[in-house]
């Protein structure tokens, strides 16, 4: 008995594994693009303006060339082309596909490019003694907990109260040039002591609208909707706030997405100027949807708005200063002797 059972077993186990292996390299591709077209139809900001028929006959036509789930990916970059979804991608393991981010370069100078080349992490500083400087660079994690979100976002504070703390300062410029986007959390959540407990931006709906907010409230990032709040991470804040001190933010075409909305956490805030370039306009918001083999779509739902519901298709700053770039000697950099005229009150 104990070797009929044996063979019953292998030949099951068998037949299982090919089953498998037949679902992964065929249905596997129309499982998960069923599920895709599903969620773009229901959710997508744009959806209205889809031929959805065409698009997913163009699209399954597409797929056939394709022998397995992932290679079946690479297709995404075409569908997202077709409806115009820019902002939207979908990760899966260690890839990501989506349109490309892609600036002309003939808008960026030479110092900028180098520096967005090298990756910088965030920096804080002093500047001439007497100005605070922050680099505030993409953040880009595929954890959005609220725990992993705190242990990012805590050290960086930290480095500012550092600062704040052991320095008598003029004022402060932050820095979006090289935030191509990511998590707007951890930036928003650092930057606490300058934005306060305060709405600090907003989602609107196709018509515009704003359905939600997001706020500070000591050290909290809460979300509101329907004039409920959650609260999705936090700092431990320390000190005073620096609510009343001057700040420049400076933006370039590089600024995008997340970058883009920490420039619009600053847009109303009192003794504040924007300087440099206009942003490259992914002034759009997203949510994360789980997708089939443990895949996510990061679905473009909503359009960002400044406190005040306001929605800008890209952030014009208060000031244009174009090319002067000087990432080595930042005294000579064009953006920061404005940055630097604004704080001391010279114009």
């Amino acid at each position: 008995m104990k070797r009929t059972f044996l063979i019953i077993f292998t030949v099951g186990l068998s037949l299982n594994v090919m089953a498998q292996n037949q679902q992964t390299s065929q249905d596997s591709i129309e499982i998960f693009y069923d599920a895709l077209f599903r969620n773009l139809q229901k959710q997508y900001l744009f959806k209205k303006d889809v031929d959805w028929r065409k698009v997913k006959s163009e699209t399954h036509q597409s797929l056939t060339k394709y022998a397995d789930f992932q290679s079946s990916l690479n297709e995404l970059e075409n569908l997202f082309v077709k409806i115009g979804a820019t902002h939207c991608k979908v990760r899966y393991k260690e890839n990501q596909y989506s349109i490309p981010f892609q600036i002309a370069p003939n808008l960026l100078s030479e110092q900028l490019k180098e520096k967005f080349s090298t990756k910088q992490d965030f920096e804080a500083k002093i500047i001439d003694g007497k100005y605070g400087y922050i680099l505030m660079p993409e953040i880009s994690p595929s954890d959005f907990s609220p725990e992993y979100t705190h242990t990012l976002a805590q050290p960086l504070y930290d480095q500012i109260f550092e600062l704040k703390s052991n320095n008598k300062l003029d004022g402060w410029i932050i820095d979006l040039r090289l935030n191509t986007g990511g998590n707007a959390e951890p930036m928003l959540l650092s930057l606490y002591d300058f934005l306060g407990d305060n709405t600090v931006w907003g989602s609107l709906n196709v018509k515009k609208r704003q359905t939600t907010t997001y706020s500070l409230d000591k050290g909290n990032y809460i979300f509101h909707i329907d004039k409920n709040p959650f609260k999705q991470s936090y700092i431990n804040p320390k000190g005073e706030l620096l609510v009343k001190t001057k700040v420049a933010v400076i933006t370039s075409a590089i600024t995008a997405s997340s970058g883009e909305i920490t420039a619009l956490a600053f847009k109303a805030r009192p003794k504040t100027i924007l300087i440099g370039e206009a942003t490259s306009g992914y002034t759009t918001g997203n949510m994360n949807v789980d997708l089939p083999f443990e895949s996510l779509l990061i679905l473009t739902t909503s359009f960002d708005s400044d406190r005040n519901g306001n929605y800008y298709d890209k952030i014009i700053p208060d000031i244009l200063v174009s090319k002067q770039d000087n990432f080595d000697d930042l005294l000579l950099d064009g953006n920061i002797q404005k940055a630097i005229t604004f704080i001391s009150g010279k114009e």
